[in-house]
C-alpha cells in the first residue's frame, strides 16, 4: 500500500496513507468550522488541499500569476538573534532586499515590545533613519503590545494572573484596565516617533497576547495614530485564533472581544483603521500536518471573506498550519504557503 510523507505537527516525520491523509483532512477542516461557525471548504476545494499536500515534490509553489507580497514580524531579530548570523539590522535588512528579494522589511528590537523601546525610541529612530536612507523596500517598525509586560515587579501594576485563582475578579478586571491605558501611550508614542523617523509603517505583533484587554490596547492605539497621522500604515498580527478572555467584559464599538474567531477580529480591526490584518491559527503539535493545515485554511478563507483589508496569515514556528518549530520545514512551508494563497484566498503571508 502506497504511504505518502508528511509531518506532525511537530515537524517529525509521518506516512500517511491516501485514505488516511483525506481522513486528516477532513477532520481538520470540521473542527475549524465547528469551532469558528464557519463554513467548511468545498469538494473542489478539499480535493485541491488533498493535491498540495500529497504532491511527489519536496517543495511546491502557487501556480504563475497567484505570487502575494510577503511582509514580516520581529524581522530583523531573525538573522543576528536567531539564526546567530553576525550582522547588525541594517545589513539584515539589505541582505532582505538585495539577496533574498524580500517584499518588505520590519526593523525590530531585541526586547520586541513597546513598553521596554520607549526609554530606546530615539535611538531606534536613528537606525530607522539609517535604513530608509539604504533601503527601497518597505520598512515597518515592529513591536508587540504586551499588556502584561505592565504588571509587577516589572511595571506598577498587579498581576491579573495572580488575582483571578483568588476570585479577585473586580480587581483583576481594573488592573488589566489600568494596564491598558499605560500600553495605549507606549504605543502611541513609540509608533509616532518611528513613524516621524521615516517608518513606512508601524506592525503591532502579538495582539491579544495577554487577552482582551491587550487587544482593545491596540485598537485604541489604532485610532489615536490614525487620528494623527491619516496616511500611516498599520499592520496587526494577531496572537490566536481566538481572543482570550481574561478580562471577559471588554468592547469595542459594542462588540464583545473575548472569544471573536480571525473572520470576526479582522472587523473590528477594520474599524479601528488598520491597514493589514494577520489572522494566527494555531498549530496542534500532537495533529498531523495535514490536520492543521486543512484547519489553517478553513479559518483563512472565512476571514478572507469578511474582510474590506488585505490578510497576511501568519505562517510559521507553529502557526498557519506550520508545525512547531523554529525552522520550518520547507516541504510543509512551501504547502501551507500554496495553500494558504489558492485555497484561502489570503492577499499576502
Amino acid at each position: 500500500m502506497t504511504r505518502l510523507f508528511t509531518r506532525m505537527g511537530d515537524g517529525s516525520a509521518l506516512w500517511l496513507t491516501e485514505g488516511e491523509l483525506r481522513a486528516d483532512l477532513e477532520a481538520g477542516m470540521k473542527d475549524a468550522s465547528i469551532r469558528g461557525k464557519i463554513p467548511s471548504l468545498t469538494d473542489e476545494e478539499m480535493n485541491s488541499l488533498y493535491e498540495i499536500v500529497a504532491a511527489p515534490n519536496k517543495i511546491v509553489s502557487v501556480e504563475r500569476g497567484n505570487e502575494v507580497v510577503h511582509s514580516f514580524d520581529a524581522g530583523t531579530l531573525k538573522f543576528g538573534i536567531r539564526g546567530g548570523v553576525p550582522v547588525d539590522r541594517l545589513a539584515t535588512v539589505m541582505a532582505h532586499e538585495r539577496a533574498m528579494c524580500s517584499d518588505t522589511m520590519e526593523l525590530s528590537h531585541l526586547d520586541y515590545s513597546f513598553k521596554p523601546v520607549k526609554a530606546i525610541a530615539h535611538e531606534e529612530r536613528q537606525m530607522m533613519e539609517q535604513i530608509q536612507l539604504n533601503a527601497t523596500i518597505p520598512v515597518l517598525y515592529g513591536a508587540m503590545p504586551n499588556v502584561g509586560l505592565y504588571t509587577k515587579p516589572d511595571g506598577p501594576i498587579d498581576n491579573w494572573a495572580e488575582l483571578l485563582p483568588l476570585a479577585k475578579i473586580k480587581e483583576a478586571q481594573a488592573a488589566q484596565e489600568e494596564a491598558m491605558e499605560h500600553a495605549i501611550k507606549d504605543m502611541v508614542y513609540v509608533s509616532s516617533i518611528m513613524y516621524e523617523g521615516g517608518a513606512d509603517g508601524i506592525n503591532f505583533d502579538s495582539v491579544g497576547a495577554s487577552g482582551d484587554a491587550d487587544f482593545l490596547a491596540t485598537l485604541r492605539a489604532i485610532e489615536i495614530l490614525k487620528e494623527k497621522f491619516p496616511e500611516m500604515e498599520i499592520e496587526v498580527g494577531m496572537a490566536g485564533e481566538f481572543i482570550l478572555g481574561m478580562h471577559g467584559e471588554l468592547k469595542y464599538d459594542g462588540t464583545r472581544l473575548a472569544g471573536l474567531y480571525p473572520h470576526q477580529q479582522v472587523k473590528i480591526v477594520e474599524k479601528a483603521g488598520a491597514t493589514i490584518f494577520g489572522p494566527v491559527i494555531n498549530t496542534n503539535s500532537s495533529k498531523s500536518f495535514p490536520w492543521n493545515l486543512a484547519r489553517a485554511v478553513t479559518y483563512v478563507k472565512a476571514c478572507a471573506e469578511a474582510a474590506s483589508i488585505p490578510i497576511h496569515p501568519n505562517a510559521g514556528m507553529g502557526v498557519g498550519g506550520i508545525p512547531l518549530t523554529n525552522t520550518c520545514p520547507m516541504d510543509c512551508m512551501s504547502r501551507a504557503s500554496k495553500a494558504l494563497v489558492e485555497i484561502g484566498k489570503a492577499d499576502g503571508l
